[in-house]
Formats: structure tokens, sequence, C-alpha cells
């Protein structure tokens, strides 16, 4: 039997502070309702390190001029800045047939074969969500499902300053090595990459994308 594609509007914000655009998915999850078009959100973020729900504040080593913010997503404490290509897919897993642990794989699947595309060889790491390149991690992951709606999302290091990461410990990991698109051979423009990225992801979850160019609401109004 032929997969069904499913609709799926492409909201690209632009580049963006952190905060304004998670209330907006936090308020587009708690709004939808079964007929609710699904939507993945791409943005760059200016600089920020976010720490999950139950991330540990020593692995904030010296945030210096970077905000920290506290988030409802899983996983630890992460960096998001320019050259990092941050994809918010705002899903419902139950309408898709879709588990949690196959959302995540399917999520990783698509960050592995968009680097394939440059001849990039990425894996995933038993134990420790993301996607890696000889060790090093180019692509993270941390979400939140809420009555089987997906918020938060992916980050893809495309070509960014990698400074900022040796003031955490990376999702949590001492010493963990991180590593960008660019450096490994790919391309160092977000443009190039985004296309890649989103074909990857409409081939892994069946998907019919349709850009739509109006912003959400990114307020800060509760």
């Amino acid at each position: 039997m032929d997969a069904v594609t499913r609709p799926c509007l492409v909201r690209e914000l632009g580049r963006q502070p952190y905060e304004p655009v998670w209330r907006a998915m936090q308020r587009f999850t708690d709004a939808r309702d079964e007929q609710t078009p699904d939507e993945l959100w791409l943005v760059e973020h200016d600089p920020v390190f976010t720490l999950g729900q139950a991330g540990k504040p020593e692995h904030v080593l010296a945030p210096g001029d970077i905000p920290v913010v506290q988030v409802d997503r899983g996983g630890q404490v992460t960096y998001h800045g320019p050259g990092q290509i941050v994809a918010y897919p705002l899903f419902d897993l139950p309408r898709m047939k879709v588990g949690v642990r196959e959302y995540v794989c399917k999520i990783e699947q698509a960050m592995i074969d968009t680097a394939g595309e440059w001849n990039i060889h990425a894996e995933r790491k038993p134990g420790a969500p993301g996607v890696y390149v000889a060790g090093a991690k180019i692509g993270a992951l941390g979400i939140r499902v809420r009555h089987g709606r997906t918020f938060h999302g992916l980050a893809f290091n495309i070509a960014m300053d990698l400074s900022p990461w040796h003031r955490i410990n990376p999702c949590g990991y001492e010493g963990l090595q991180v590593a960008t698109l660019a450096d490994l051979g790919g391309p160092s423009g977000l443009e190039q990459v985004k296309p890649v990225l989103l074909e990857k992801l409409a081939a892994q979850f069946d998907l019919q994308l349709r850009r739509d160019d109006a912003l959400p609401d990114l307020s800060l109004a509760a």
C-alpha cells in the first residue's frame, strides 16, 4: 500500500531570539486540535544556552554574556547560535501513527541523510541522542511531547563559532567534541542546507510540504 502524504506548513522565521519562539511553540501546541495541520518551523537563534527540564546547572560552566534559559524539553544543556539550523517539528504523532522512539530515530535519520548529501558519514551513538561524525556531535535533539503533539526539535551545526560550546558540557557530557558541516567539507551556507534537510524530513514522515510566509505570534504575552 502506497504511503499517504500528509500536509505540513513550513515557516521560515529567520533569525530570532530564543524565548519568543519557544513561547509561540507552546501556544501553538496548546491551541491545536485534531484538524490542525502539522507545521515545521526553521529558525536561526541569537546566542543562547538552553537547559532541559532535568538539566543540571553544573553543566553550564561559564556562560559569560550568553543567556541561560531553563526550558521544558528533555535533555541537558545545549547551545544555539548563528550558523546553526534549528528545526521545530510541530507534529501530531498519533495522527501520523508514529511513536516517540520512532520519531526520534526519524529526526536523526533526516540529519544523517542530509550530511550524506555531501559525502559526510554521520551516525547515531548508543545512549546519546543526536548525530555524530567521528565521535563529534554535529546535530542535537531535544524534544517535548504533550498529548501526542511534539514541540522543540533539532539543531544542526552548519557553519558556526564553536567557542561557546567550551563554556558548557554539551548535552551533559564533559569534553564532548562538537563539529560543523562546513568544517567537515560541507557547505557553509544555511540556505544550501535547508532545502535538503526539509526534503529528508519530508521523506521520513511522508510529508507534503507547503511554504507559508506568515510568521507565528512571537510576542512574549502569556
